[in-house]
Order: C-alpha cells, then sequence, then structure tokens
C-alpha cells in the first residue's frame, strides 16, 4: 500500500512538470521517463536529486531525452519542492561554517575529474580540447564555437603583440597557444590537474608559455601581467575564496590591464553545490550569483562588461554529448557501463538546466581603475 502511495505522489509531481511514468507504448513522449525499480519512488521521495541521479546510475529509471526531462523538471521548478535529505543539510552547514576549497583541498578536482583520461576529453571536445562553453554567434560547429570564443576574448581585453597573460585554469593549454601563435604574446598557465599540465607543456613547446602545476593561491614570482585570462576555473574557486581570488588577479595585474572572467553563475547565492554533481563530477563546486561576484571586486575593479550568454551552453553540452555518445566505443575499454550513465547524466542534466535558463555564462570585464574615456562592448 505503502509502495503505491510513493508512486502517486512522484507521478503527481511529475505531472507538474509534464512528464508520464511508463506511458503506454506509443504514447511515450522523448522526455517521459521508464521506471524499470518499484524502489524509485521510495527513493527520491526521501533523498531528492541525488537518488534521482545515483538511481539512474543504478539503471532503476531510464529516459529517451535526458536534457529534455531536465528542462521540464526545471521549468517547472521542481528542484524547489523534492525534500532533501540529513545529509544534504550537513553538507550544507559544512560549507557554511568551513572553507572545502582550502588550498590543502585544491588538487582534488584535478585528480577526480580532470585527471580521468585524456582519451576522454579527446573524444568529448573540439580539435582543440577547449572545456569551456563555445560561443555560437557566429559559428556552426563546435570546432568554430570555440575559437570564436577565442578571438571574443581577444578582442575583449585588446590583446596585441608583446602583451604577457596570466590565465588562470588553463586547462590543455588551447588559449595560450592560440594567443602566443596569432598575437606574439607570452604566457603563464596554472593548473591543478597533472594530465592537464604535461598536455599543455607539450602542447606549448617551443612557445614563449609556461604551464605551473599550482593553486592560484601560490606565488607567481616576479609576476605582473597585462592582462589577466580565467575561463570555466572560478567554479572551482568557493564563496569563502572569491574576495581573495580578486584581490590576487588585483596584485598580479597591471595597472592599465583588463581582467576578464569567464564563468557559470547561478541565479541565486548559494553556498552548495548540486548533490549529486558534487559527489560524481565536481567536488567542491560552487557556481557563483551576480550578488556574490559584486561584493569580491568591491574596492579591487571597475566592472566595465557583463556579458550572458549561458545559452550558448545548452549547445556545447549537447555537441560534447554527441562526440562522447558516438565515439564511446573507442575508449569504453578503460571504463565501465556505469561511467557511462554519469557521464550522459551529467552533460544531458546540465544541457537541460541551461536551456530552462537556471544557470547562465558570463563573460565580465574588469579594470583596477576604470578604462579612461570608456569601455567599449564587443559582442
Amino acid at each position: 500500500m505503502k509502495e503505491s502511495k510513493y508512486r502517486k505522489n512522484v507521478e503527481d509531481m511529475l505531472a507538474l512538470a509534464d512528464i508520464g511514468i511508463n506511458s503506454p507504448k506509443g504514447k511515450q513522449r522523448p522526455w517521459d521517463i521508464k521506471v524499470h525499480n518499484e524502489n524509485f519512488y521510495k527513493r527520491v521521495l526521501a533523498e531528492g536529486s541525488l537518488a534521482l541521479g545515483e538511481s539512474y546510475i543504478d539503471g532503476w529509471w531510464d529516459c529517451e531525452k535526458l536534457d529534455e526531462f531536465f528542462f521540464h523538471i526545471l521549468r517547472a521548478e521542481l528542484d524547489k519542492k523534492i525534500k532533501p535529505d540529513l545529509s544534504l543539510l550537513l553538507n550544507f552547514l559544512r560549507k557554511k561554517f568551513f572553507n572545502p576549497q582550502k588550498i590543502s583541498k585544491a588538487f582534488d578536482v584535478g585528480k577526480k575529474h580532470y585527471d580521468l583520461g585524456n582519451d576522454l576529453f579527446k573524444i568529448m571536445l573540439d580539435k582543440k580540447m577547449v572545456y569551456s562553453c563555445g560561443y555560437w554567434k557566429n559559428a556552426k560547429t563546435l570546432d568554430e564555437s570555440q575559437e570564436v570564443k577565442f578571438e571574443l576574448i581577444c578582442k575583449k581585453i585588446g590583446l596585441k603583440k608583446g602583451d604577457k597573460v596570466l590565465e588562470i585554469g588553463c586547462g590543455w593549454g588551447s588559449f595560450l597557444k592560440y594567443v602566443s601563435e596569432k598575437y606574439k604574446v607570452s604566457g603563464v598557465g596554472l593548473t591543478v590537474s597533472k594530465e592537464q599540465a604535461e598536455f599543455a607543456r607539450n602542447l606549448c613547446k617551443n612557445l614563449p608559455v609556461e604551464i605551473l602545476l599550482q593553486d592560484y593561491r601560490s606565488e607567481i614570482n616576479g609576476a605582473s601581467f597585462d592582462h589577466i585570462i580565467s575561463i570555466g576555473m572560478f567554479e572551482h574557486v568557493g564563496v569563502k575564496n572569491y574576495k581573495k581570488f580578486m584581490q590576487i588577479v588585483h596584485r598580479n595585474l597591471k595597472k592599465d590591464g583588463l581582467f576578464l572572467l569567464h564563468t557559470i553563475g547561478g541565479n541565486k547565492s548559494r553556498i552548495k553545490n548540486d548533490p549529486w554533481i558534487e559527489k560524481y563530477v565536481f567536488p567542491r563546486g560552487m557556481l557563483p550569483s551576480i550578488k556574490q561576484i559584486g561584493e569580491s571586486v568591491e574596492n579591487l575593479f571597475v566592472v566595465e562588461d557583463w556579458h550572458n550568454f549561458g545559452a550558448d551552453y545548452d549547445k556545447t553540452l549537447m555537441a560534447w554529448h554527441d562526440n562522447f555518445n558516438k565515439s564511446w566505443d573507442k575508449i569504453k575499454s578503460n571504463y565501465d557501463e556505469r561511467f557511462y550513465r554519469i557521464w550522459k547524466y551529467y552533460l544531458l542534466s546540465c544541457a537541460g538546466s541551461f536551456r530552462a535558463r537556471k544557470n547562465q555564462l558570463w563573460q565580465i570585464v574588469f579594470s583596477k581603475n576604470g578604462v579612461e574615456g570608456g569601455y567599449k562592448s564587443i559582442r
């Protein structure tokens, strides 16, 4: 009897988002779900979004188009109606009073995520291996969107020959290679991933580029940069460290230099990540809000430009998923079916979130004292 009550509660909740469960053959829509294990209903009601993801990994349910499933859920704001369990409350309190992104934990995300294997990222990403949102305004392919994004950044900071650039979170080195070759600049890149550092050093071999395996809080000897860039790294900094991060950027940036921050952002100020993403994908991740970023730059920077192209992350994530899915057979011997379901869930749930406009993608340009005569926005 209780089991049927659990099922009814979940059915009623998903109906608010126009999502059906075990719809009759021929009437099932791509965003409806097929439940294989009756314990699914009780588990999700008790443990919320973490259980939703874990039960998918365990094969308890399936959906033809997970991205559309999450789009419907988030547009209907069902995430606000699912009861969190005690462990999520404890996680919230831990992040409120402690600093989970302290320097002793800085390399955890590198080991957990970015060191999973370059073979994985080679099949999933574009040719340059850029693991951040592409800019699709004048692009038709993933490769084009990343190159257009690089060029957009260069124009926004007014990059010119002879400049020295610091990239905080340099990934596999593609941006520094691009600007070094095209704009004849020198650069320093920071990463907490051993795999990324090794790859980036080989990629930028014989170029005036130095790749450092270190946290952003570690000293950069004799550093003074014309421009500082951070692309898709700020999501790992954490609210307790935002001010420190901005102070470090300010200290290492020349008086007339520009700092460009490219980051995912949230519509609300939070101090915790989605529990499933935290556990299976990005440990100690956190999405900043406009308010949190604003408070972190007070008395340090002038905000010259704030560009939101979050809808482009939906396209980027879907392109990554298509690449991942299409090329899975090439790398599956190194992983397992559980890993496949984790990554499918990760990529498509995030795509649905950006499609529902719950997450944003911001490029923000900062100056130390304000650009004399005014900054001219570039799109």
